[in-house]
């Protein structure tokens, strides 16, 4: 599990200079700049400067984690597989979905010794939603912090607010307040570069077209991953959301019949989580029956996952698109 943590491969080649700043929201040209520095790829400013009659004045000391907070689709990952690539050292790379997974399967003792001694640790979408992930994930960093690893992370809240809406983060201050004393953090403003170009609702495909398309893609040699909305939320129910990376392994398309609705939450949440990995691996969906991005029901969008279904809903556009640019 530990060799697997390095970044998703549409991220293999991602560097500072590959990531194209809105120039409308200067937030994000100034996120560059402080990934390169704190990768190292850029001089830190001027250790001091002269204040008033000369005397030097000491800079502020410089946090061992960077913490990139922004809205879905402002390149976030983007910017951390940025840093990644370009920091020494022995490193990893996951979701924050995945170090807890880690710490689940190999115990909390031989987790921490397994990232002991690294120069990074990157963390992806960083998110509490309950309370033992956040006592686990705040003791876990403590520790690699204190051994003399760097962390940086991505997240759609800052992390003083991590766990908010989700479950009595009141009771938690303590530790997620020591979290965020770990990071600087950077606010990086914009708008879903996924959506600059595109509008509207996630593509449907009529369901005799999706037979189509699937009988084409197989005659041309794709692996093709083809089951009802049904099947699919049900099967997620039996894999643990760390292994559904290996769900989507060497598929080219995923097919999906009949969407509709969700409206128990857990299947919802199970669908974000998978939904996550097939963008990672930059497959294109095609789909029939609902549109894929009006399938988050009973309110969810007003609760406390809104951020988490956005972005989802973000993805579902962008990857059924993809499909239907493919079979044009």
């Amino acid at each position: 599990m530990v060799k697997d943590l390095v970044p998703p491969r549409q991220f293999d080649g991602a560097q500072f200079s590959t990531y194209r700043p809105d120039p409308e929201y200067p937030s994000q040209a100034a996120a560059v700049e402080a990934g390169e520095r704190f990768a190292g790829v850029k001089a830190a400013a001027n250790s001091g400067s002269k204040g008033l009659f000369g005397f030097l004045k000491k800079a502020p000391p410089v946090k061992p984690g960077i913490y990139l907070d922004g809205g879905f689709g402002v390149g976030k990952t983007h910017l951390l597989a940025s840093i990644w690539h370009a920091h020494p050292g022995r490193k990893y790379f996951g979701t924050f979905i995945e170090y807890t997974a880690l710490v689940g399967a190999l115990g909390y003792a031989e987790a921490v010794r397994s990232l002991k001694g690294t120069s990074l640790i990157a963390i992806d979408e960083f998110e509490l939603d309950d309370p033992g992930d956040t006592m686990v994930m705040s003791r876990l960093l403590g520790e690699l912090v204190d051994s003399g690893t760097s962390v940086a992370a991505t997240s759609n809240t800052p992390p003083n607010a991590l766990g908010e809406g989700r479950f009595a983060a009141s009771d938690f201050l303590r530790e997620i307040t020591k979290l965020a004393g770990v990071f600087d953090t950077l606010r990086i403003d914009g708008t879903d570069y996924r959506r600059r170009d595109m509008s509207g609702h996630a593509a449907v495909t009529p369901a005799e077209r999706l037979d189509v398309l699937v009988d084409e893609a197989v005659a041309d040699g794709k692996s093709v991953a083809y089951d009802s909305f049904d099947e699919l939320v049900q099967h997620l129910a039996t894999v643990h959301p760390s292994k559904y990376v290996r769900l989507v392994e060497n598929v080219d398309l995923l097919a999906l019949r009949d969407v509709h609705e969700l409206t128990d939450q857990a299947e919802a949440l199970r669908f974000v989580a998978f939904i996550d990995r097939v963008y990672d691996a930059q497959i294109p969906i095609a789909a029939s029956g609902l549109a894929l991005d009006q399938i988050f029901g009973g309110g969810m969008l007003d609760g406390g996952y809104r951020k988490k279904y956005l972005r989802c809903v973000s993805r579902l556009i962008a990857s059924t698109a993809q499909e239907q640019a493919a079979s044009v």
